[in-house]
């Protein structure tokens, strides 16, 4: 399975802010942007303006990163979103919500996505009572998400949802005694708070 290797805090660079790649590493003085806030590379401070190309192919990379999906599967995304009623960015962003992975860290179970990526590919997780390892998977209206009882991953969902980082939003409702959380809705654009233009993304895939 393809994924990016590299170190994660240089995807924070280039695209100039934080991430949150790295979940509670990204709350301290270490973090990336902190320390460097310029583009890495060995031009990093000399880069000149982004033509209008460049700022849509930005907005791109940043939701790519933000989520975790390399390219072939975003345009997958895409595809499938275009092929849905609605407007195509926010069916985008919805779908990317809608990730396992991704409601496992919206949960506040894991502190980045990364970190829920990696619990989920594991079995450490089930959906209504049934294991899946697949982050991919796209969760629906009326399932619950739940730490698997036999995980020995209690302890480390227990300081992630203590730590109190994540923000439930309103699509999502969370038991935090039993660990689960159930998807009340679709989310809304303004419950998907990320820093995205999601229309510079349908116009540099409209080419």
């Amino acid at each position: 399975m393809a994924r990016y290797r590299d170190a994660k805090c240089r995807l924070c660079r280039r695209e100039g802010m934080k991430l949150f790649l790295k979940g509670a590493r990204c709350f301290t003085d270490k973090c990336a942007i902190e320390r460097r806030n310029y583009p890495p590379g060995q031009h990093g401070l000399n880069r000149g303006k982004l033509t209008a190309f460049g700022v849509q192919l930005r907005e791109k990379q940043k939701a790519k990163r933000i989520y975790g999906v390399l390219e072939s599967q975003f345009r997958k995304y895409f595809a499938w979103a275009e092929r849905e009623k609605g407007v195509t960015g926010e069916n985008l962003l919805r779908l990317l919500e809608c990730r396992l992975d991704n409601v496992v860290h919206r949960c506040g179970f894991a502190a980045s996505r990364r970190e829920s990526r990696q619990m989920v590919a594991h079995g450490h997780f089930q959906v209504n009572g049934r294991k899946v390892s697949v982050p991919s998977y796209i969760v629906r209206v009326g399932e619950v998400v739940q730490l698997r009882s036999t995980s020995k991953m209690q302890a480390r969902v227990d300081d992630n949802m203590n730590a109190g980082r994540a923000q439930i939003p309103q699509w999502l409702e969370v038991d935090p005694n039993d660990k689960k959380g159930l998807v009340r809705g679709l989310p809304l654009r303004e419950d998907i708070q990320i820093p995205v233009n999601e229309q510079l993304i349908v116009e540099l895939y409209s080419k």
